[in-house]
Order: C-alpha cells, then structure tokens, then sequence
C-alpha cells in the first residue's frame, strides 16, 4: 500500500515518525537501562535551562537529551520516593500497590505484579542495583545489590540475596561500578537486558563525593524569586508546614557545619576513613571557620543556608552525571548504543529554595514535576521536547511496550511509545490526578489530593483540615495566590471539581478510602 505522506503530514504524522516506526519493527527487542536519581530537580538539570543551568552544568544527562525527547510534564501520582518507586514498578496508583507512605509503611508486597517480573518472564535479563527503598527484598529481577533503607554516601552497605556487606567507596561511584560490571558480564548472553541503575544521589544529607568536594565552594547561585515567601494569599496547610530553608534546614546535619564532631555519629560521615576525613576537612574546617565567626542573622543567614544547600547539592549532581557519561560511553564502546533505550528520570521532583522550601511532597511544581528524558535510536527523533502530560504512572506500561510485552489491563498508565514515535494520540490525558497521604510525619505536609489540567491545578486538603486551593498556572505560574474564592474562578472550580470526581472514580480512590488509612 502506498502511503500518502503530505495527507499524513496534514494530520501531524511526520515522516520522520513513519520511518522510525518501520525500522524499529526490523530490530530486535532493545535494551533498556533506566537510570534514576533520588531527589533530583529538573530545575537542577541544564537541559532543562533555569537559572542554574550555566553555572552547574549536567553535559552527560544533555547528551540524552540532544539524542533523545525530553519530557517538560511528567507529573507523580505521590511526591515521595518509595510510593514513586512502588507506582512505577507497578503501573498503579498508591493506594493500589498498597506503599502509599515512606513513614509507618509496611514493606512493599513483592508477590504482586510488577513490569520487571513481566519482563523477566518474557526473556529479559533483569537487574536492580542501588537505591530500593520499599522494605522488602526486589522480586522479578535475576540480579539485586541495594542499599539499605536511605543508605549512606561514603563506604555504605550492600545488600545482596546473599547478605549484607560494606563496601569502601563513594556510593555514586560505587553503583556505578556495579552497573557496569553487570553489563559487561551481560552483553553476550543473548538475551535482552533490563538495568534499573538507582542512584542515592542527591538526597539529604548532600554530601559531596571525593572528586566533588571543592567543586561548588566558591560559587554564588542566584535566588530564586520566591526564597523569602511568607506563604500570604493561602491556607493553612502552607503556614504550618516544616520544611523551610530558614527553620528547618540543619546548620550542622544538613550543612555539615560541625561546631561538636561527636554530632557527625549518626550522619554517615562517621564512616569515613581517616583518608576521607582529611579531606572532607580541608575543604570544610574553613567554612565552618568563617560561617561562626560571620554571627549571621535574618535574611542573611538564610541567604547563606540555601547557598550552601545548593553547592553540596549540585556536587552530589555532579557526581551523578559523570555516571551517566560512563554508561553512555560504556554502550557505545560496546556496539549497544544502537539497540539500548536510556532513560533519565528522578523519583519526584524537588524544592531549591523555591517559597523558601527543600523537600518536595506538595502538588505545586517544583514537587509535583519530576524530569524525565528518553533516548531510543532509530524510534525517537533526536533534541525532541515534549510537553504532553505523562505520569510516573505511565513508565511500567511504557517499558512493557518498548519490549513488545502486552500491557496488563489492570495497570492504571498507558504507554508513551506513541509519543515517542511522534504519534501522540488524540485522546491522551488533559488532566492528571495526585494524592499524597504522609501526615503527620516528616515536614508536616498536610495529607491533599487534587487536579491538574494544562493551566489549573485544584487541591484539597483534608483531614484534620478542609481547605480548598485553586491555582492558575497562566496568570500565577509561581502558585503564589489561591483563586479558589474568588468570583471570577467560580465555573473553573466547578468544572474542575466535576472532573476531580470523576478521576477518583477512574482510578478506584476516595476520602473514605483514604481515611482507612489513617492510625486508629
């Protein structure tokens, strides 16, 4: 049959799109290698420009972009790492897959399904090595090496079918090397592969690995707009969190300015070698030096906090994309680069000084965004961006695709394969439901769920509180001003709220469920 390519093109079929689709049917079944980093902000990623992009540069993580599509509304179902983690092995939502917080969660049920269990049945040779965080032992997977728990930076533990070790070494560099090893010991067997590379990095506390530790110091980042925000024109869920830069953040924990080293014990720099704390002290004595003898105060202080923040934290960055440029290089040294798939993405987005947070846990944009950038030879067009609204939802059924493996229909996601074919299908989502369920706990985030559609985004707060926010992202892209009793906005809540019970029918959730939940 002949095609028709300018009725195609009317369409917005390109035929770039129609070639990749038919050689990537002559291929056989790709490698994938999902590398994913904990905590990481796509404002912290140059690729995605911002106000940080020049001054801490991420050239191995734009190499999948220039190659690849990078995605500019990816949003989570559950801003917090091991109910991420959990939606993304199983293409559900929390209060499905049954791991819906980090504190007081049971271990995740590994006995369900998941995509690497359906990928490991169908031929892959599957592994997971790094950060898991989800309590029980990985399932579906023929090789495992993990951290325990949050893990620690500097000569951390393994643990492994076989035990648990310790390992001399920095973590980022550490998971690095196991990777690699286990894609050279896999690269001839025959089999198609499936590597989840799961860093630690950058997560709090940010401690710098040993080629990075200098790296930042002499820095000075600009501010975001919203560093000094005094959360006026909203609720109470914003007035009483506990995740500030200026409160919250530690000066000695979190900063590593140590006037007691007997406080570094339950930190991890505590398992330093006498080698790697000379080191760590050369660079960090006179900073804490300084900071003492500077007795800042008000603005000045918190000024001084979030630089700090930044400069350990784009070091751990750093780290992390020299990572990235070895697996990529590794590949193509290799002959794999042109059947490997190399997926780039964070757990959930995350707070730099924005309204004066770190963290993330909130549906506005800075949590609720998380990056993700996708490089398939031969299927996506290189230096693609998308703006379609994907979820961590969609990434299970998304592999499952990419590997010519049915989706499950009781998965909640759909594939974004179209997408990255440049076929985006017409009836894909305009809207995106969330729901985060951690209160009390840990900076105390009030429990809300909501919608977001292309410009508004309408949150409930429940609970031990019934408050309701409306945003428009158009006129307020910052979401410094809840609309939600404001005239003017009237028919857009009402319609959003129609379209809000209607997701939490979708998707099988509701208050009272989410009550159930709840300590007795």
């Amino acid at each position: 049959m002949k095609i028709n390519l300018s009725a195609l093109t009317a369409l917005g079929i390109s035929s770039f799109a129609l070639t990749s689709c038919s050689q990537s049917g002559m291929h056989q079944r790709p490698n994938i290698i999902y590398i994913m980093s904990d905590d990481h902000a796509y404002q912290a990623i140059s690729a995605y420009g911002g106000i940080l992009k020049d001054l801490a540069p991420t050239p191995n993580i734009d190499r999948i972009t220039r190659e690849g599509m990078r995605f500019d509304r990816c949003l989570v179902t559950n801003s917090i790492s091991g109910p991420c983690r959990a939606v993304i092995l199983t293409g559900k939502y929390s209060h499905l897959n049954g791991f819906i917080t980090n504190e007081g969660q049971k271990p995740f049920d590994g006995s369900q399904q998941t995509f690497p269990k359906l990928l490991q049945k169908s031929g892959y040779n599957t592994a997971i090595i790094g950060k898991w965080h989800l309590g029980s032992d990985p399932t579906g997977v023929d090789h495992w090496e993990i951290l325990p728990g949050q893990g620690n930076y500097y000569n951390p533990d393994f643990i492994t079918k076989d035990g648990r070790h310790t390992e001399t070494g920095y973590v980022t560099e550490l998971i690095t090397y196991k990777c690699l090893k286990w894609l050279k010991e896999n690269k001839d067997s025959g089999k198609p592969f499936m590597l989840m590379m799961h860093h630690k990095a950058p997560h709090r506390e940010w401690q710098p690995g040993p080629e990075e530790l200098t790296l930042y110091k002499d820095v000075t980042f600009p501010e975001p707009t919203t560093l000094f925000d005094d959360y006026s024109n909203r609720g109470a869920a914003e007035k009483s969190q506990d995740m500030t830069i200026s409160k919250t953040m530690r000066l000695e924990e979190d900063l590593k300015l140590y006037k007691d080293r007997g406080k570094m014990k339950n930190t991890g720099l505590n398992r330093l070698s006498p080698a790697q704390m000379a080191a760590w002290d050369s660079v960090y004595n006179p900073i804490i030096r300084q900071f003492y003898k500077s007795d800042l105060k008000g603005n000045d202080l918190i000024r001084f906090k979030y630089q700090r923040y930044l400069q350990d934290y784009l070091a751990c960055i750093a780290a992390v994309d020299k990572s990235v440029g070895e697996v990529l290089d590794f590949l193509k040294e290799n002959g794999l680069d042109k059947n490997t798939i190399v997926i780039y993405a964070s757990d959930q987005g995350f707070y730099l000084g924005e309204h004066g947070w770190f963290d993330k846990r909130w549906m506005f944009e800075q949590s609720y965004r998380a990056p993700l950038i996708i490089k398939w030879p031969g299927v996506v067009k290189p230096g693609s961006i998308n703006s379609n609204m994907v979820s961590n939802l969609d990434l299970a059924e998304t592999f499952l695709d990419m590997a010519g493996v049915m989706v499950p229909s009781d998965m909640q996601g759909r594939s974004m394969v179209p997408i990255l074919k440049g076929l985006t299908p017409r009836n894909w989502r305009k809207e995106h439901y969330y729901h985060y369920y951690e209160y009390p706990g840990s900076h105390m985030v009030k429990r809300h769920y909501g919608i977001s559609t292309e410009r508004y985004k309408l949150i409930h707060y429940y609970y031990d509180i019934d408050e309701w926010e409306l945003y428009d992202r158009k006129s307020d892209p910052e979401e410094m001003k809840n609309v939600y009793n404001n005239p003017s906005y009237a028919s857009v809540a009402r319609n959003l709220h129609k379209r809000l019970q209607k997701l939490m029918i979708k998707y099988g959730d509701s208050e009272e469920f989410a009550r159930s939940f709840l300590p007795k």
